[in-house]
């Protein structure tokens, strides 16, 4: 494989920018970039980048040796001043020595290619990067860091154990070797039920990852686009004293203590002969089975008006939320919250609730490893696959399908592993990656 390199770092002006080199031969040219005669590798490097005579930058450099790298070849990195002058002048540099620029993923991809990491270690490290809560990071560790290629190979050695059995009695009984008695169908039984119980702690990066939505509703001049521009954090949406100021839904992004979510504000609910406002309305309205959380902006309760967006709302969905308490006396006994959006007053708690409830249901299901859509379709095969296998030896099917299906179910985790792959399948997982990983 070439030599290439790619920054490491956002192309924008900061503190450093890194760039990383890989591939066989890229040592010698260590001498002539930075005037080391003599290195060792794994040791950081204070040293001069030099283009023939003239300086670019005085720089840190560390140097790997294969298979003793990430990507298991020779390989080094340059930690440079974040300067847009320096990055260009160091890809010329590069450009020039007969680099090519490396594609995204490609490092991960030659990790993967040199068995540095198996094909689920590098889909997992693409989602502990695009992570955005604790809870993603986590998961994706527990499948980045060998837990969940150890479950997979330990599941792959029993089907081969089973599958050996099967084999070696259609091929040795003749001979009165006995390969095969009734506790291989207990020991099949025994391995679907762990396989199941397994899968069952794997949680999906769609479900995981989606962005959960929290819709503001309530009626006009409750405040309710205060209270939006508070929990983004800018002033987004047009505040004003005249009722149905906000007409449409307008959208944005809040992030707090790590956890990232889309909040929606909406028209204000009240009687209007405005045809544009009035549809404004029924938008929002129709939003409210949608919306993974509801709150309800009002300035002074109104049961009537509590309740007919309560009943709209998926179950548990619904909070009250008084705002302006700093010109009303909160009322925590009809409220929910309460807060003031002018103030800034009980948004801190208002924000951690929100976090709390959708981190309730991830917590209760105790999910340990974070998979795809990739390798939920995979484990439903081979848990398919073991099925048929099980039920063929119950009734007393011909062996070479139960040895097929058995072999079928290996097949389906050495996929997930990586043993078995089409470059198809590489080109569409190392794609999603960014530059310089």
């Amino acid at each position: 494989m070439s030599i290439v390199f790619a920054l490491a770092t956002p192309p924008v002006k900061s503190a450093i920018c890194i760039f990383r080199v890989s591939g066989k031969g890229c040592h010698k040219y260590i001498k002539p970039f930075f005037g080391l005669d003599d290195f060792e590798p794994k040791k950081f490097y204070l040293t001069k980048f030099r283009d023939v005579d003239v300086l670019i930058d005085k720089v840190g450099l560390l140097i790997f040796e294969g298979p003793e790298s990430y990507t298991g070849e020779d390989s080094f990195e340059v930690y440079a001043h974040g300067s847009l002058g320096v990055m260009s002048l160091a890809v010329d540099v590069f450009k020039k020595s007969g680099f090519d620029e490396a594609p995204p993923g490609e490092f991960t991809k030659r990790a993967f290619l040199n068995e540095k990491i198996s094909l689920n270690e590098a889909e997992s490290l693409s989602d502990l990067i695009d992570s955005t809560t604790s809870k993603e990071v986590f998961l994706s560790g527990s499948s980045l860091f060998g837990d969940l290629s150890e479950k997979l190979t330990g599941f792959s050695d029993r089907i081969n154990y089973a599958r050996i059995r099967v084999e070696g009695e259609i091929d040795f009984s003749d001979e009165g070797e006995l390969f095969m008695d009734e506790s291989l169908i207990s020991d099949l039984e025994l391995l679907i039920e762990d396989f199941h119980s397994f899968t069952s702690l794997c949680a999906n990066k769609r479900d995981v990852s989606n962005k959960k939505t929290v819709l503001l509703v309530g009626p006009t001049n409750s405040g309710k686009s205060s209270v939006f521009n508070r929990l983004v954090g800018y002033e987004r949406a047009i505040v004003t004293d005249r009722p149905g100021t906000t007409r449409d839904m307008i959208s944005s992004e809040a992030f707090f203590e790590s956890s990232v979510f889309s909040v929606f504000d909406t028209a204000g609910v009240r009687e209007t002969n405005d045809v544009i406002e009035e549809k404004g309305i029924e938008i929002s309205l129709n939003q409210l089975k949608a919306a993974d959380c509801v709150l309800g902006v009002f300035e002074k309760y109104d049961e009537v008006i509590v309740k007919n967006l309560k009943d709209g709302c998926s179950a548990g969905s619904f909070f009250t939320v008084q705002n302006k308490i700093d010109l009303n006396t909160a009322d925590s006994e009809l409220f929910d919250y309460c807060i003031s959006a002018k103030t800034g007053s009980g948004f801190s708690d208002l924000k951690k609730a929100v976090i709390d409830y959708f981190n309730r249901e991830l917590k209760e299901t105790k999910s340990s490893y974070l998979i795809r859509d990739r390798h939920v379709k995979i484990f439903t095969q081979v848990a398919d696959d073991l099925e048929n296998a099980l039920l063929g030896l119950k009734s007393n099917k011909t062996l070479e399908l139960v040895a097929e299906d058995l072999k079928n179910s290996r097949t389906g985790l050495d996929e997930l592993l990586g043993k078995k792959f089409s470059d198809s399948l590489l080109g569409d997982i190392f794609s999603s990656f960014c530059i310089g990983k």
